[in-house]
């Protein structure tokens, strides 16, 4: 028995390796590919800043290997991206022996409708907020200081609040496991909903600029993420306590 168990484990373990390899793989095959237009990558990253720099301002590179480094690093972040689709099938292929059939058949649409929401997030930050957060930050240059930005400081800057705005909306995905998992009800969430309400309000005062404006821009699609997220858990199966 503890041999069989054994076993398993290293077969499990192989497998494991295995999956990793192959998401490791497609983020390397997807770099590749975008490598030869990370320079182009870069100027449509940074289009939402230059469009709101004064006419004598541009962007600078503070260090030696930034004008090169800059870009590669926004090229293996945006292979990453790219290839959550990927790295989410070997998840779910690696975990679906051990689910239950309609534990299967609940992850399946999760994980795509979690990768569509995360990038929806960004979408929405890249189109919405980055126009009005350089809006902002460019008008409120005291007088006499030049606006000029540094290309790595504004890679970091920008993906942060990639990551932020995707994770954001994944709040229909965190309500419906938390309803589905049994940690709360349907009932109980819609009774806080007046606290998610805040805490969408405070999140968007922590990510965009200290306007009313674009404070609401990141509550609202929260709040009403939050309330799709009610809405999709009527359809929600029942989850299995017990199965042989």
């Amino acid at each position: 028995m503890e041999t069989d168990n054994q076993h398993s484990l290293i077969s499990h373990l192989i497998e494991l390796r295995d999956r990793l390899l192959r998401g490791v793989l497609a983020i390397l095959v997807i770099a590749a590919m975008l490598l030869p237009f990370s320079n182009d990558l870069y100027h449509f990253l940074a289009e939402p800043l230059l469009r709101h720099l004064p006419e004598s301002s541009t962007m600078i590179a503070t260090e030696v290997a930034s004008p090169f480094l800059t870009p590669f690093k926004l090229t293996l972040s945006a292979a990453i991206m790219l290839a959550i689709p990927v790295l989410l099938y070997q998840l779910w292929a690696f975990v679906a022996p051990g689910l239950y059939d309609n534990e299967r058949k609940l992850v399946m649409p999760l994980l795509f409708a979690s990768t569509t929401l995360f990038f929806l997030g960004v979408i929405f930050a890249y189109y919405i907020v980055f126009p009005l957060i350089f809006a902002f930050l460019t008008q409120a240059a005291p007088e006499g200081v030049a606006v000029m930005t540094d290309i790595s400081s504004y890679l970091d800057f920008v993906l942060k609040l990639f990551f932020a705005f995707g994770v954001a909306f994944e709040v229909p995905i965190a309500t419906l496991l938390l309803i589905w998992t049994g940690v709360s009800t349907k009932e109980s969430l819609a009774e806080k909903r007046p606290y998610i309400i805040v805490g969408a309000f405070v999140v968007g005062m922590l990510l965009t600029p200290p306007d009313i404006i674009s404070q609401t821009l990141l509550a609202l699609p929260v709040w009403l993420l939050f309330e799709l997220g009610l809405v999709c858990s009527r359809w929600l199966p029942k989850k299995t306590v017990t199965e042989d």
